[in-house]
């Protein structure tokens, strides 16, 4: 191979790593990937920076903006109100799953998760079931129903750009409906009929019980009528009275060296864990305060709201501190608490930096509660019963999306044109704010679009791709082109559990139309393969921004998803290497 072709292989394989180890964020992974391949001259800055106009990272930003219509004008609202009367778990699950599947087609898979999490944990709750019970099945129908059309995911729109590049005719909104519905239908009856059997019935239940000591860590301060003053955390024998466990004695900036035996004295704050209800009650019987709140709350007399928020993947909130969110000066609310999944926290509130997953209670101001639900930055989990909305803006949302498949359906207009104009008709009927857009625009989903397409460039102009295409020839042998599709399926795959759905697709495209080409056969079905492959990803937390989010609201482990995951690979890989030589002939 030449030096551009292992050039290429070394930034691919730091690529991968970096994807992987999660260490830098996807679109500054994506912008040194393409800084790289510029200064080393693989690919000139002409097409460094074409990826940024690519029909595909286009039609995407503008897809987010429909999506975003969606969600916000409170057209899924109806189906919400619907889904919340289910009283049984696996029926819920079921109802989840077949009301998701068809939105996912059209509407973005995390905004549709956002929507049904709250919900779903909410009739968790009154019903007694473990989240895990229902989440995973719902972040999986999602991605079956995104597969089932050509804008349903951003992968497959890259997959169609790629191959049009290659000379290949473009992939028509619907083209992949037939299989992408048998695959859903399979993939729904295995989940209730077997998955469910394997998702796990009772979370953390083998942890010792004197680990599992609460939800929460909150700041409490002790006030001068309260009983606490003169005495020691342990004399108070707080777990035992109260069930709340204190962690830290903060003294000014101060953290006493024995804080269980340290006597407790007016102004002192207590680093408590414990469950919400058995804190308030702790707090009330021993004349404790909640520190954060009397730091930062304007006064008492507004009419407030206590919410749980998440903070969602890709979120720009991770890495922050409580004070750099902004939730205090836009939307005048308090973080009394936190909690992270796996981890006892042992640092002031506002020392803590969030990561992702994390769940806070906040206080908010009844008014700004609508502006909060409305920040893609958190998932709202619980809170009060949500506002109404005009209805007039919901029918218009479903209406302008609704138009934009039809017209791109029926090629009356271009894809990235429909989407654009459907776009504005949203902003122009009042279906999101002004700014609303741009801050419903995951950037670095585009960022990460535009940055990433350039490597494509340099895999084949380096050579690299027919020397990938020749070892893989070498191991598929004489077995044929169906041996070939499979092994194309299973590449895609694996990468995209490693370092996501668009990098692999962006990498594994131009070796599935080399492939194709070299054994005479056409090019389509194998990159419909890495289509379904990378729109697919079941087995990791990490392989789909679905899976990660209920990951931590669900409490799984890693291995759940593997269980849960693998076996449902392995039937939609079987099913694909029948279904896709039916519906495009080699």
């Amino acid at each position: 191979m030449s030096w551009q072709a292992w050039a290429t292989v070394a930034v691919i394989a730091l690529a991968m790593a970096l994807f992987a180890s999660e260490k830098l964020r996807i679109d500054l992974v994506a912008l040194l990937v393409l800084a790289t391949l510029v200064i080393l001259g693989i690919v000139t800055p002409v097409e460094a920076l074409s990826g940024f106009s690519n029909e595909a990272t286009v039609t995407v930003a503008a897809m987010f903006a429909l999506s975003l219509g969606i969600e916000r004008s409170g057209a899924l609202e109806p189906l919400s109100r619907w889904l919340i009367r289910i009283r049984r778990p696996w029926l819920l699950t079921l109802a989840l799953m077949l009301a998701i599947a068809p939105l996912g087609a059209f509407v973005k898979n995390i905004a549709l998760v956002a929507t049904f999490l709250p919900l779903a944990l909410r009739v968790c709750q009154r019903t007694h079931t473990p989240p895990g019970r229902v989440l995973m099945p719902m972040a999986y129908a999602a991605q079956m129903g995104g597969v089932c059309t050509l804008i349903g995911t951003s992968s497959n729109l890259l997959a169609d750009t790629l191959a049009q590049k290659h000379g290949m005719p473009a992939f028509g909104v619907f083209e992949f409906t037939r299989m992408g519905v048998i695959l859903a239908v399979v993939g729904i009856l295995y989940l209730m009929l077997v998955g469910r059997w394997l998702l796990p019935r009772h979370i953390d239940a083998e942890m010792p019980e004197q680990e599992d000591i609460g939800k929460y860590v909150t700041e409490l301060e002790v006030t001068e009528q309260s009983s606490l003053v003169g005495g020691s955390i342990a004399d108070a024998k707080l777990g035992e009275r109260y069930g709340v466990y204190p962690l830290e004695l903060l003294r000014g900036e101060k953290r006493m060296w024995s804080p269980r035996s340290q006597e407790i004295a007016v102004g002192d704050v207590l680093l408590v864990r414990g469950d919400w209800e058995k804190i308030e009650e702790f707090q009330r019987r021993t004349g404790l305060r909640n520190a954060p709140d009397r730091r930062y709350a304007k006064g008492d007399d507004r009419s407030r709201v206590m919410v749980e928020l998440m903070v969602a993947p890709a979120s720009p909130m991770e890495s922050r501190r409580l004070d750099e969110t902004g939730l205090n000066w836009r939307y005048d609310a308090v973080a009394l608490a936190i909690h992270r999944r796996g981890q006892l926290l042992r640092d002031k509130l506002s020392d803590v930096s969030l990561a992702v997953g994390d769940v806070l209670l906040v206080l908010v101001d009844d008014d700004a509660l609508s502006n909060l639900r409305n920040d893609e930055a958190f998932i709202v989990l619980s809170e009060r019963e949500e506002t109404h909305r005009t209805p007039r803006k919901a029918f218009y949302a479903a209406a302008i999306m609704a138009g934009v498949v039809v017209a791109s359906g029926l090629h009356w207009l271009p894809i990235p044109i429909a989407a654009i104009c459907g776009a504005i008709a949203m902003a122009i009927t009042g279906c999101f704010g002004r700014k609303d857009v741009y801050e419903g625009i995951d950037w670095k989903i585009i960022i990460l679009l535009g940055a990433i397409l350039p490597l494509g460039i340099a895999i084949e102009r380096s050579g690299l791709s027919q020397e990938l295409v020749q070892m893989g020839l070498g191991v598929v042998g004489e077995h044929g082109p169906l041996a070939a599709l499979l092994m194309v399926y299973l590449l895609t795959a694996l990468l995209t559990e490693l370092m996501g759905h668009n990098p692999s697709v962006v990498l594994m495209v131009g070796i599935a139309v080399s492939v194709a080409h070299a054994m005479k056969v056409d090019p389509r079905p194998f990159v419909v393969a890495v289509a379904f492959a990378a729109a697919t990803s079941f087995a990791t937390p990490v392989g789909y921004p679905t899976n990660t989010m209920v990951y931590y609201a669900g409490g799984y482990r890693f291995t759940d998803f593997m269980k849960v995951g693998i076996p449902l690979i392995a039937i939609f890989c079987a099913l694909s290497m029948w279904l896709i030589p039916q519906f495009w002939p080699f």
